[in-house]
């Protein structure tokens, strides 16, 4: 009699045992897969951010390049302007403000050497009459 009731405990543990390890089986899987369904989120938000960084800086440069651009037209225009009308007042030339910061642009850039010259050698350039100490 206490071999069946032995036998019947482990019928009953051996079933137990494998309705709680099929449970946690399927979490465990249930866990991987979120797991890894998080990676690949976070795989591609990192993809997006960087996509776009690079589109703002994209945006950033052609920006740029149009406010040049633009500047660069309306210097012309309002230099054209005085060359072609030099007898037009100046309340009627819609360029004449500008017109006064581009000639005094054009006058302080031809007498001065540009900025990023310094007034003296330096670094590999410059010549060292002390001996050196080696």
């Amino acid at each position: 009699m206490a071999w069946i009731n032995s036998l019947i405990f482990l019928v009953i543990g051996i079933a137990v045992g494998f309705f709680i390890a099929r449970m946690t089986t399927r979490d465990l899987k249930q866990q991987k897969n979120m797991k890894r369904e998080l990676e690949k989120s976070r795989y591609e938000l990192e993809q997006y951010r960087q996509e776009l960084v690079d589109h703002f800086a994209q945006s950033a440069e052609l920006l740029d390049t149009l406010s040049k651009d633009y500047n660069k037209l309306y210097q012309h225009m309002a230099k054209t302007s005085s060359d072609l009308m030099p007898d037009l007042p100046d309340q009627d030339n819609p360029f004449a403000k500008r017109l006064g910061k581009i000639t005094n642009l054009e006058v302080d850039t031809a007498s001065h050497p540009p900025r990023d010259y310094s007034g003296s050698a330096s670094g590999l350039l410059k010549s060292d009459d002390s001996p050196r100490a080696s």
